[in-house]
Protein backbone atom coordinates (compact mmCIF):
# COMPACT_ATOMS: atom_id res chain seq x y z
CA UNK A 1 0.00 0.00 0.00
CA UNK A 2 2.88 2.39 0.51
CA UNK A 3 3.24 4.83 -2.36
CA UNK A 4 6.28 4.82 -4.64
CA UNK A 5 5.27 8.17 -6.11
CA UNK A 6 8.04 10.75 -6.23
CA UNK A 7 7.42 13.67 -3.88
CA UNK A 8 7.45 16.96 -5.79
CA UNK A 9 7.68 20.49 -4.43
CA UNK A 10 4.70 22.44 -5.84
CA UNK A 11 5.30 25.19 -8.39
CA UNK A 12 2.67 27.55 -7.01
CA UNK A 13 4.32 27.71 -3.60
CA UNK A 14 7.79 28.15 -5.11
CA UNK A 15 6.57 30.94 -7.38
CA UNK A 16 5.08 32.96 -4.51
CA UNK A 17 8.17 32.41 -2.36
CA UNK A 18 10.54 33.44 -5.15
CA UNK A 19 8.73 36.77 -5.40
CA UNK A 20 9.53 37.43 -1.72
CA UNK A 21 13.01 35.93 -1.50
CA UNK A 22 15.82 35.58 -1.00
CA UNK A 23 15.73 35.99 2.78
CA UNK A 24 18.36 35.19 5.37
CA UNK A 25 17.72 31.80 7.00
CA UNK A 26 19.54 29.98 9.78
CA UNK A 27 19.98 26.22 9.34
CA UNK A 28 20.01 24.72 12.84
CA UNK A 29 22.48 21.88 13.40
CA UNK A 30 23.29 21.68 9.71
CA UNK A 31 25.83 18.87 9.78
CA UNK A 32 23.72 16.33 7.87
CA UNK A 33 23.57 15.78 4.13
CA UNK A 34 19.80 16.19 3.75
CA UNK A 35 19.87 19.53 5.61
CA UNK A 36 22.62 20.93 3.40
CA UNK A 37 21.14 19.52 0.18
CA UNK A 38 17.77 21.15 0.90
CA UNK A 39 19.52 24.44 1.75
CA UNK A 40 21.36 24.20 -1.59
CA UNK A 41 18.09 23.68 -3.45
CA UNK A 42 16.55 26.65 -1.62
CA UNK A 43 19.52 28.84 -2.58
CA UNK A 44 19.29 27.70 -6.21
CA UNK A 45 15.58 28.56 -6.15
CA UNK A 46 16.50 32.05 -4.91
CA UNK A 47 14.60 31.58 -1.65
CA UNK A 48 17.27 31.99 1.04
CA UNK A 49 20.73 33.17 1.98
CA UNK A 50 21.82 30.54 4.51
CA UNK A 51 23.61 30.88 7.83
CA UNK A 52 24.83 27.47 8.99
CA UNK A 53 25.03 26.54 12.66
CA UNK A 54 26.71 23.26 13.59
CA UNK A 55 29.97 21.37 13.36
CA UNK A 56 31.93 23.43 10.82
CA UNK A 57 34.15 20.56 9.68
CA UNK A 58 31.11 18.37 8.94
CA UNK A 59 29.30 21.18 7.15
CA UNK A 60 32.29 21.87 4.93
CA UNK A 61 32.87 18.16 4.28
CA UNK A 62 29.27 17.53 3.23
CA UNK A 63 29.07 20.65 1.06
CA UNK A 64 32.24 19.55 -0.71
CA UNK A 65 30.78 16.06 -1.26
CA UNK A 66 27.74 17.56 -3.00
CA UNK A 67 29.89 20.01 -5.01
CA UNK A 68 28.58 23.16 -3.35
CA UNK A 69 30.93 26.02 -2.60
CA UNK A 70 29.62 27.64 0.57
CA UNK A 71 32.66 29.86 1.22
CA UNK A 72 30.60 33.05 0.92
CA UNK A 73 28.09 31.97 3.56
CA UNK A 74 28.43 32.36 7.32
CA UNK A 75 29.14 29.23 9.38
CA UNK A 76 28.83 29.38 13.16
CA UNK A 77 30.80 26.51 14.66
CA UNK A 78 28.91 24.65 17.39
CA UNK A 79 29.53 20.88 17.53
CA UNK A 80 27.02 20.18 20.34
CA UNK A 81 23.56 19.58 18.84
CA UNK A 82 21.43 21.06 21.63
CA UNK A 83 23.54 24.23 21.74
CA UNK A 84 22.73 25.11 18.14
CA UNK A 85 19.08 26.00 18.85
CA UNK A 86 19.78 28.88 21.31
CA UNK A 87 22.26 30.35 18.81
CA UNK A 88 19.63 30.28 16.04
CA UNK A 89 16.94 31.77 18.31
CA UNK A 90 19.28 34.60 19.33
CA UNK A 91 20.03 35.40 15.69
CA UNK A 92 16.28 35.66 15.09
CA UNK A 93 15.80 37.83 18.17
CA UNK A 94 18.51 40.20 16.96
CA UNK A 95 16.83 40.31 13.50
CA UNK A 96 19.92 38.92 11.81
CA UNK A 97 17.85 36.22 10.10
CA UNK A 98 14.25 36.05 8.85
CA UNK A 99 13.43 32.34 9.15
CA UNK A 100 14.63 29.41 11.24
CA UNK A 101 15.09 26.06 9.50
CA UNK A 102 15.33 22.86 11.53
CA UNK A 103 18.29 20.68 10.56
CA UNK A 104 19.19 17.51 12.43
CA UNK A 105 17.78 18.44 15.83
CA UNK A 106 14.80 17.38 17.93
CA UNK A 107 11.77 19.65 17.49
CA UNK A 108 11.21 20.08 21.23
CA UNK A 109 14.80 21.28 21.71
CA UNK A 110 14.45 23.83 18.90
CA UNK A 111 11.06 25.12 20.01
CA UNK A 112 12.15 25.39 23.65
CA UNK A 113 14.83 27.84 22.50
CA UNK A 114 12.37 29.78 20.32
CA UNK A 115 9.87 30.06 23.18
CA UNK A 116 12.26 31.68 25.66
CA UNK A 117 10.50 34.84 26.82
CA UNK A 118 13.59 37.04 26.99
CA UNK A 119 14.13 36.68 23.23
CA UNK A 120 10.75 38.26 22.41
CA UNK A 121 10.08 35.94 19.48
CA UNK A 122 6.49 35.40 20.65
CA UNK A 123 3.90 38.15 20.33
CA UNK A 124 0.21 38.20 21.21
CA UNK A 125 -0.54 35.32 18.85
CA UNK A 126 -0.20 31.69 19.85
CA UNK A 127 2.26 29.74 17.71
CA UNK A 128 0.74 27.03 15.54
CA UNK A 129 1.89 24.63 12.86
CA UNK A 130 0.44 24.37 9.38
CA UNK A 131 0.98 21.80 6.65
CA UNK A 132 0.62 22.92 3.04
CA UNK A 133 -0.28 19.67 1.24
CA UNK A 134 -0.07 18.93 -2.48
CA UNK A 135 0.05 15.77 -4.61
CA UNK A 136 1.27 17.03 -7.97
CA UNK A 137 3.60 19.75 -9.22
CA UNK A 138 0.71 22.06 -10.10
CA UNK A 139 -1.79 20.81 -7.53
CA UNK A 140 -4.11 23.11 -5.60
CA UNK A 141 -2.92 23.30 -1.98
CA UNK A 142 -4.68 21.86 1.02
CA UNK A 143 -3.89 23.12 4.54
CA UNK A 144 -3.98 20.92 7.65
CA UNK A 145 -3.57 22.44 11.12
CA UNK A 146 -2.33 21.79 13.83
CA UNK A 147 -0.69 18.39 13.59
CA UNK A 148 2.74 19.07 15.06
CA UNK A 149 2.87 21.72 17.79
CA UNK A 150 -0.28 22.16 19.91
CA UNK A 151 -1.07 18.75 21.35
CA UNK A 152 -4.59 19.12 22.77
CA UNK A 153 -5.50 22.76 22.19
CA UNK A 154 -8.28 24.45 24.13
CA UNK A 155 -10.85 26.61 22.38
CA UNK A 156 -8.82 29.83 22.78
CA UNK A 157 -5.77 28.18 21.25
CA UNK A 158 -7.86 26.82 18.39
CA UNK A 159 -8.96 30.36 17.59
CA UNK A 160 -5.30 31.31 17.20
CA UNK A 161 -4.72 28.21 15.07
CA UNK A 162 -7.69 29.18 12.90
CA UNK A 163 -6.55 32.79 12.44
CA UNK A 164 -2.97 31.75 11.64
CA UNK A 165 -4.14 29.29 8.99
CA UNK A 166 -6.52 31.80 7.39
CA UNK A 167 -3.72 34.36 7.24
CA UNK A 168 -1.40 31.85 5.57
CA UNK A 169 -4.11 30.78 3.11
CA UNK A 170 -4.53 34.38 2.01
CA UNK A 171 -0.76 34.66 1.48
CA UNK A 172 -0.90 31.80 -1.02
CA UNK A 173 -3.77 33.38 -2.92
CA UNK A 174 -6.91 31.90 -1.32
CA UNK A 175 -8.96 35.06 -0.89
CA UNK A 176 -11.84 33.53 1.10
CA UNK A 177 -10.60 30.33 2.77
CA UNK A 178 -13.10 27.55 3.47
CA UNK A 179 -12.36 26.01 6.86
CA UNK A 180 -13.74 22.70 8.07
CA UNK A 181 -13.49 22.17 11.83
CA UNK A 182 -13.07 18.41 11.94
CA UNK A 183 -14.83 15.91 14.13
CA UNK A 184 -16.08 12.39 13.45
CA UNK A 185 -19.64 13.59 12.88
CA UNK A 186 -21.73 16.45 11.55
CA UNK A 187 -23.92 16.30 14.64
CA UNK A 188 -23.19 18.06 17.91
CA UNK A 189 -22.91 15.29 20.50
CA UNK A 190 -22.18 15.66 24.20
CA UNK A 191 -20.32 12.35 24.02
CA UNK A 192 -17.92 13.81 21.44
CA UNK A 193 -16.13 16.90 22.82
CA UNK A 194 -14.58 17.75 19.46
CA UNK A 195 -18.06 18.29 17.98
CA UNK A 196 -19.00 20.71 20.77
CA UNK A 197 -15.80 22.69 20.29
CA UNK A 198 -16.23 22.70 16.52
CA UNK A 199 -19.67 24.25 16.80
CA UNK A 200 -18.42 26.91 19.22
CA UNK A 201 -15.39 27.66 17.06
CA UNK A 202 -17.54 28.21 13.98
CA UNK A 203 -19.83 30.48 16.00
CA UNK A 204 -16.95 32.54 17.37
CA UNK A 205 -15.35 32.85 13.93
CA UNK A 206 -18.57 34.37 12.63
CA UNK A 207 -18.99 36.69 15.62
CA UNK A 208 -15.39 37.91 15.37
CA UNK A 209 -15.72 38.59 11.67
CA UNK A 210 -12.92 36.28 10.53
CA UNK A 211 -12.67 36.64 6.75
CA UNK A 212 -13.28 32.96 5.97
CA UNK A 213 -16.11 30.46 5.67
CA UNK A 214 -15.90 28.35 8.83
CA UNK A 215 -18.13 25.34 9.49
CA UNK A 216 -18.07 22.60 12.08
CA UNK A 217 -18.42 19.98 13.18
CA UNK A 218 -17.78 18.12 9.93
CA UNK A 219 -16.31 14.71 9.25
CA UNK A 220 -13.41 14.31 6.86
CA UNK A 221 -15.42 12.87 3.96
CA UNK A 222 -17.96 15.69 4.05
CA UNK A 223 -15.16 18.25 4.18
CA UNK A 224 -13.37 17.11 1.02
CA UNK A 225 -15.97 15.29 -1.12
CA UNK A 226 -18.90 17.09 -2.70
CA UNK A 227 -20.37 13.69 -3.56
CA UNK A 228 -20.29 12.56 0.07
CA UNK A 229 -21.85 15.85 1.17
CA UNK A 230 -24.61 15.49 -1.41
CA UNK A 231 -25.39 11.90 -0.43
CA UNK A 232 -25.57 12.84 3.25
CA UNK A 233 -27.60 15.97 2.53
CA UNK A 234 -25.07 18.35 4.05
CA UNK A 235 -25.40 21.78 2.50
CA UNK A 236 -23.07 24.63 3.39
CA UNK A 237 -20.39 26.63 1.61
CA UNK A 238 -17.52 24.50 3.00
CA UNK A 239 -18.88 20.97 2.52
CA UNK A 240 -16.84 19.19 -0.13
CA UNK A 241 -14.76 22.31 -0.81
CA UNK A 242 -12.57 22.83 2.26
CA UNK A 243 -9.20 24.56 1.79
CA UNK A 244 -8.29 24.18 5.47
CA UNK A 245 -8.86 21.28 7.85
CA UNK A 246 -8.66 22.30 11.49
CA UNK A 247 -8.09 19.05 13.37
CA UNK A 248 -9.22 18.37 16.96
CA UNK A 249 -5.80 17.30 18.26
CA UNK A 250 -2.21 16.67 17.24
CA UNK A 251 -2.70 12.92 16.77
CA UNK A 252 -5.44 13.44 14.18
CA UNK A 253 -3.45 15.99 12.21
CA UNK A 254 -0.18 14.08 12.39
CA UNK A 255 -1.79 10.83 11.26
CA UNK A 256 -3.73 12.47 8.44
CA UNK A 257 -0.64 14.16 7.01
CA UNK A 258 1.53 11.06 7.22
CA UNK A 259 -1.18 8.92 5.61
CA UNK A 260 -1.15 11.37 2.70
CA UNK A 261 2.66 11.25 2.52
CA UNK A 262 3.16 7.50 2.73
CA UNK A 263 0.02 6.26 0.93
CA UNK A 264 -0.38 9.06 -1.63
CA UNK A 265 3.10 10.52 -2.12
CA UNK A 266 1.98 13.96 -0.96
CA UNK A 267 4.43 16.80 -0.48
CA UNK A 268 3.99 18.17 3.04
CA UNK A 269 5.39 21.66 3.56
CA UNK A 270 5.43 22.29 7.30
CA UNK A 271 6.02 25.58 9.09
CA UNK A 272 5.33 27.13 12.50
CA UNK A 273 3.63 30.51 12.20
CA UNK A 274 2.34 33.18 14.55
CA UNK A 275 5.69 34.31 15.94
CA UNK A 276 8.29 36.91 15.03
CA UNK A 277 9.88 34.51 12.56
CA UNK A 278 8.50 31.41 10.80
CA UNK A 279 10.12 28.16 11.91
CA UNK A 280 10.53 25.29 9.47
CA UNK A 281 9.92 22.00 11.26
CA UNK A 282 10.43 18.91 9.15
CA UNK A 283 10.66 15.28 10.14
CA UNK A 284 14.16 13.85 10.07
CA UNK A 285 12.69 11.30 7.63
CA UNK A 286 11.57 14.00 5.14
CA UNK A 287 13.32 14.14 1.78
CA UNK A 288 14.81 17.24 0.19
CA UNK A 289 11.70 18.15 -1.85
CA UNK A 290 9.51 18.30 1.26
CA UNK A 291 12.21 20.34 3.00
CA UNK A 292 12.45 22.72 0.03
CA UNK A 293 8.66 23.14 0.07
CA UNK A 294 8.75 23.82 3.81
CA UNK A 295 11.37 26.52 3.35
CA UNK A 296 9.22 28.05 0.59
CA UNK A 297 6.20 28.01 2.93
CA UNK A 298 8.24 29.82 5.59
CA UNK A 299 9.28 32.52 3.10
CA UNK A 300 5.62 32.94 2.06
CA UNK A 301 4.59 33.24 5.72
CA UNK A 302 6.79 36.30 6.29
Amino acid sequence: MLSNKEIICPNNLLKIAKNKGPVKAVIVNAGKKVAIESAKQAVEANLIVPVFVGDKSLILEISKDINWDISKYEIIHEPIENNTAPIAAKLASEEKIKIIVKGHIHTDVLMKAVLKRDLNLIGKKRLSHIWHMTLEENDKPFIITDGALNVLPKLETKMHILKNSVDFAKRIGISKPKVSVLSATEEVLNSMPSSLEAKELAKRAKNEGIDAEVFGPMAFDISVSEKAAQIKGIKNTVAGKANILLVPNVEAGNALVKIMIYFMGACAAGVVVGGKVPVVITSRADDTQARLASIAAAVVAL
